[in-house]
């Protein structure tokens, strides 16, 4: 099985939380494949940045404004790319957030920004790129940016809500699927689900470095998680990876 990026070159990607961190890390290595990347982030200006920076590779990113918890930014971001770029063939949603809360004594406004962010948000952004894929006969790919704690529960103060809404991606991928199939539809869907990550998501998430809470060990760098994005998306039309699982080497 050759793995090459090759029937993707000049097909429009659109990768959501593409500001930093990982989407960041995805962007890159789509751009430097050729794609023409939609970077999907409230932080618009950062995916300029980055934009600048890729400005001598294949191919090119267009940053797009986008708030995943707002179901009207996803619609008028997924119009924009359709307009002025093309209609959609590859979906990553990456975009993803955890709040310190607790189930015990909880913030119900943290709760709802969890799952606005990675249930809703990412199927929203799923159904908007699927029905551009359906009206042009694409056979696309939709990857779901998971987490090791959407099959696991580990033991971390503060998580709250987060594990659940990533079981939940893990179904949503599993539900994508059997409607993909049910439809005909030669989409692919896969869920990229990676352990600890070395990135600003702790900070995000608790206000402090990951050395302040005690982690100790090294984690995945954001091109680890590219690499298996890359992987999944290079294999033959005929073969799906359904979920790729990515732990650094000592990870329980």
């Amino acid at each position: 099985m050759v793995l090459s990026l090759g029937r993707w070159v000049g097909k429009v990607a659109v990768v959501s939380g593409a500001s930093a961190g990982i989407g960041a890390a995805i962007v890159t290595e789509l751009v430097k494949n050729g794609l023409v990347v939609a970077g999907l982030a409230r932080r618009k200006e950062k995916v300029e940045e980055l934009s600048k920076k890729l400005s001598g590779e294949k191919g090119k990113l267009v940053a797009v404004q986008c708030d995943v918890t707002k179901e009207s930014d996803i619609v008028t971001a997924f119009e924009y790319v359709l307009k002025n770029l093309g209609p959609t063939h590859i979906l990553v949603n990456n975009a993803g957030l955890a709040q310190a809360s607790s189930l015990i004594d909880g913030d119900t406004q943290a709760w709802k920004r969890v799952l606005d962010t990675n249930v809703l948000g990412l199927s929203i952004a799923t159904r908007e790129a699927i029905k551009q894929m359906k009206a042009n006969n694409i056979d696309g790919h939709v990857i779901h940016i998971n987490s090791i704690t959407g099959h696991k529960v580990v033991n971390f103060p503060g998580a709250s809500v987060y594990p659940a809404s990533k079981y939940a991606v893990t179904a949503l991928a599993e539900t994508l699927r059997h409607e993909i199939n049910s439809q005909n539809l030669k989409i692919k869907i896969t869920s990229v689900s990676p352990g600890y990550v070395e990135t600003e998501f702790i900070e995000v998430f608790s206000g402090k470095t990951a050395k302040d809470l005690g982690l100790t060990q090294s984690g995945l760098k954001a091109e680890d998680v590219a690499d298996a994005v890359v992987y999944a998306l290079s294999t033959p039309p005929h073969v799906n990876v359904s979920e790729v699982t990515v732990q650094i080497i000592g990870e329980a």
